[in-house]
């Protein structure tokens, strides 16, 4: 009997299996054939455009914005005293007037941050002198920098320059970034030197799995694979620099660096698993696991202890001020109220001063004591209190709470350009928000990125999850002390990472114009244009612009966010 049921659809063509790329040529790079020249010159504009950005009018506000206060002071004095001076009352006034002499008291001031991101800010202030864009620059081009950099991190992850770039532009748009890059604050340092060193930590990947294909010409089929060959890794060796700067910014870098150097372990293990290494994992935990834990560990460590340089030298002057205060002779907590020891102080206060390399042990001593000090007061003096723009982190991700860095409010209509009704005023805002296109797009695109790394196994998903988790999720063993919105720019270039990995799944990799790609291509699209349009409706909140009272309110979508 002849069969009536229909013929089946033709499906794609199947690759015959001795057709297929075998790992050891997926391992060998996914870049051979992309343009090196428009792979630099695409993202060098994007970072520019962005940096022309956070140029425009940087000097206004003519005033020390938020903790501008601290970093900016701090600043000045390491550039000319080497270390970190208390100073007068009213410095501020009088810096703005011009004066900068005569401010700083010859006792060192209790930091509670280390002093990489203030030399930076110590850069700019060098250049241009003691005003607000003297203290700002570095921030301005720190952000740029950060967007360059994620153009090239995410070109390299996805094979392709034009998301690259989407990335980089994503970024750039943020009001997060965008504000951050405008203040003499630390965290845009720190987002910086981790993004390099989780860039690092990538490239590492890639450049591993290529050396392991060249040295492996067959399947391994007894031993460990590679082990002398594999110990000289140029890119952790840039990731271990990178990593001790962003420590030495601020100490919050460790939860990445931790999380990061776990992952790139198990990178290195799935490596050598791929080439038919059994037991790969623990294995791997000696052969790879090791090295990289000198690299990004010790080495990043050195890095850090090498920051404090100009601590060190000027020891004796914090042995002889605080060696004995409220955080050394700390004991316990009685509710809100620090009990302290009576006598408590450091060791190497009480010690002769020593001489050569033992010279050098005493002020290492000493910055250990000094570095218990300020764990302390992180971890205990600060609970429990209170502060305006505080907000919990379990929100950030939603944007609950933004900081109020600047204001000029009660601006009478038809003075100093404002020309709102008589029953009205106009008044001028910086405001740290971050861009909630971005965010809320993001927040939606990394719950698809754990089920894309979990399920689909695309280790480059996992890179925005990890990231996500480990550079947020620390935060809520703090959330009893004043935290805020800002500390998550740390979050935000995995965030952009897994919006832009999105899109890469919804344009599909054929460039053949398929309806998938078509309608990958429209909505990813659309999703930039309206971060931009996002962007540019918040700028004069983000840019000190001049606003009457209602259209401030425009740009106030909730209650939380005055």
């Amino acid at each position: 009997m002849t069969s009536t049921r229909p013929a089946p659809a033709a499906g794609p063509p199947r690759i015959p299996v001795e057709a297929r790329p075998s790992a050891w040529v997926r391992m060998r790079g996914r870049l051979t054939g992309s343009d090196p020249l428009i792979g630099w010159l695409a993202p060098l504009g994007i970072a520019l455009l962005a940096l022309v950005l956070r140029l425009w009018r940087l000097g206004t506000p003519r005033e020390f914005a938020f903790d501008e206060t601290y970093y900016a002071k701090d600043a000045w004095s390491l550039l000319h005293h080497g270390y970190v001076r208390s100073h007068v009352d009213g410095a501020d006034e009088k810096i703005l007037d011009g004066t900068t002499t005569g401010l700083w008291t010859d006792d060192p001031s209790m930091i509670v941050h280390p002093d990489v991101g203030k030399w930076l800010i110590a850069l700019g202030e060098w250049a241009f002198g003691m005003n607000p864009f003297g203290w700002r620059v570095s921030a301005a081009v720190a952000g740029a920098l950060m967007v360059l950099v994620m153009c090239r991190l995410v070109r390299r992850m996805t094979g392709s320059t034009l998301l690259g770039c989407v990335a980089g532009l994503l970024l750039s748009l943020d009001g997060l970034h965008f504000v951050l890059s405008r203040l003499a604050l630390l965290d845009i340092f720190l987002a910086l030197f981790m993004l390099c060193g989780v860039a690092c930590i990538v490239n590492d990947r890639d450049w591993s799995r290529a050396r392991l294909a060249r040295l492996v010409p067959d399947q391994v089929t007894h031993g460990w694979g590679p082990v002398r060959a594999m110990l000289w890794r140029p890119w952790l060796l840039a990731g271990g620099i990178a990593w001790g700067l962003a420590i030495g910014t601020k100490w919050t870098a460790l939860y990445p660096l931790a999380a990061f150097g776990l992952l790139c372990w198990l990178w290195s293990a799935g490596a050598r698993r791929t080439l038919g290494v059994r037991r790969a994992v623990l294995r791997s935990a000696l052969t790879d696991g090791l090295p990289a834990f000198g690299y990004l560990v010790v080495l990043a460590g050195v890095v850090y202890t090498a920051t404090w340089t100009g601590w060190m030298v000027h020891a004796e002057e914090y042995e002889e001020h605080l060696s004995s205060t409220q955080y050394t002779r700390y004991s316990h907590m009685d509710g809100d109220r620090a009990v302290a020891e009576g006598d408590a102080t450091w060791p190497t206060a009480q010690e002769p001063d020593a001489d050569g390399l033992g010279e050098v042990a005493q002020s290492l001593r000493s910055l250990w004591y000094y570095h218990r000090d300020v764990y302390t007061f992180h971890t205990h003096f600060l609970n429990d209190s209170e502060h305006t723009y505080a907000s919990k982190p379990l929100g950030w991700l939603l944007l609950n709470r933004p900081v109020g860095v600047s204001a000029d409010t009660g601006i009478e209509p038809g003075t100093r350009g404002c020309d709102a009704a008589p029953d009205s005023d106009c008044l001028r805002q910086v405001l740290l928000i971050g861009t909630p296109v971005i965010w809320w797009g993001g927040l939606l695109a990394l719950l698809f990125a754990v089920v894309a790394w979990v399920g689909a196994r695309d280790w480059r998903f996992g890179v925005a999850v990890v990231g996500t988790a480990s550079t947020w999720l620390p935060w809520l063993l703090y959330d009893d002390r004043p935290i805020f919105l800002f500390y998550a720019v740390l979050t935000l270039p995995f965030l952009v990472l897994a919006l832009t990995l999105t899109m890469g799944r919804l344009i599909g990799p054929s460039r053949a114009a398929t309806p998938r790609r078509t309608t990958g291509v429209i909505v990813s699209g659309a999703f930039v244009v309206l971060a931009l349009l996002n962007f540019a409706w918040f700028w004069p909140v983000l840019t000190h612009g001049l606003l009457t009272h209602g259209e401030w309110l425009d740009r106030i979508w909730f209650e939380r966010w005055i």
